[in-house]
């Protein structure tokens, strides 16, 4: 089997950590946000991925190469001159998705963070005998996104609603499909959206079923949701009883420490953490719901919450970073200094407080 990712664009969302890197290389629960998916797809057996991208395609790769031997999987690249949207892409990618066995593939957009409930989509997709399956999630404001309203018993799709004004359902469209290679002969090579153009077609035909996925889900695009994500992920990995999450004295609720990393006395670390590779968390440190990236230092009795350190960064001594506070890579917060939302860009070095929420260039 084969799988596409739509890589697409510049992860502007996620500035200033995409300053650094390609959006799906930032690390997410101490890996790249791309190997959760890479790795779930290689364990229901796709042999190959796609990656449709219009920027710095030479990153990814370069990065990626090295995962090909580890997990024994291809990944290659479909470039984009041009953003294609979302359906465009498929098109594009055309002659790597369809091979001779006709076997169905996935595509994935590459923010979407869950369970990956693979196998069972496969399943489902067997089982209706239709030409295309989409995952959907319930939300709580479906207002906000496009809604997918359905026959409950059957899954089979009857319209898409975009941001209803009166309540249609509560369904939306969870960015991960199984569809078989006949779709693509209905996507033209242009800038072509697949959920306004590609799948009320196929709904039209009565061929389109969505299947509602099991456990948590997050598009995490953006920083206050990329720390709605990881709560969501540590939580469920507590549900699994992961031996990755950390235990001792001071860790509370759900966190993951790197082997490489140290901590020292008298820290309180969690609910929410992550603390990647070869991090230095000194001793007194307060750390809650926040992502501290590899080659961080915390110096003695800082204290971080809702908040995300990019790699190697330091934070001073008596320093308070909480808000949404997002630190580029390498950047150094000195003693004592105070951030309340700051959004600082790579390499720079803060010597006063960011008092209210603002971009430090």
């Amino acid at each position: 089997m084969k799988a596409l990712i739509l890589v697409g664009g510049f992860g502007t969302r996620l500035r200033p950590l995409t300053l650094s890197v390609p959006k799906p290389l930032v690390d997410f629960a101490n890996k790249p946000m791309i190997l959760h998916q890479i790795e779930a797809l290689k364990a229901v057996g796709v042999t190959e991925v796609v990656l449709a991208i219009n920027y710095q395609p030479e990153v990814m790769l370069n990065f990626l190469k090295q995962f090909e031997t580890k997990l024994g999987i291809t990944i290659t690249c479909s470039q984009e001159t041009e953003p294609l949207g979302t359906a465009g892409p498929l098109a594009l990618a055309r002659d790597k998705l369809t091979g001779d066995s006709g076997e169905p593939f996935f595509v994935l957009n590459s923010d979407v963070i869950s369970e990956y409930p693979f196998k069972e989509m496969i399943e489902f997709h067997k089982s209706h005998g239709g030409e295309a399956s989409i995952m959907v999630t319930k939300v709580d404001e479906p207002s906000k996104y496009g809604v997918v309203v359905m026959e409950e018993s059957t899954g089979k799709v009857d319209k898409f609603v975009e941001k209803p004004k009166i309540f249609v359902g509560n369904k939306i469209n969870a960015g991960i499909y199984l569809l078989n290679p006949s779709v693509l002969d209905l996507i033209e090579l242009r800038p072509t959206s697949i959920e306004k153009e590609v799948f009320p077609k196929i709904a039209a035909e009565k061929k389109l079923f969505a299947m509602v996925l099991p456990g948590f889900w997050m598009d995490i695009g953006q920083p206050r949701d990329y720390i709605t994500g990881l709560r969501l992920y540590l939580d469920s990995l507590r549900k699994k009883s992961s031996p990755k999450l950390a235990t001792g004295a001071s860790i509370v609720g759900n966190v993951l420490v790197d082997e490489t990393a140290t901590i020292g006395e008298g820290c309180l670390i969690g609910p929410d953490v992550a603390i990647g590779p070869g991090c230095v968390v000194e001793s007194g440190v307060r750390l809650s719901r926040c992502t501290v990236m590899r080659g961080v230092r915390i110096k003695k009795h800082a204290c971080i919450s809702s908040s995300i350190v990019g790699w190697h960064s330091t934070v001073g001594q008596w320093a308070r970073v909480e808000n949404m506070t997002i630190l580029g890579e390498d950047v150094h917060v000195c003693d004592e200094v105070y951030s309340n939302g700051g959004v600082v860009l790579p390499h720079k070095e803060i010597k006063s407080s960011i008092l209210k929420p603002e971009i430090v260039m």
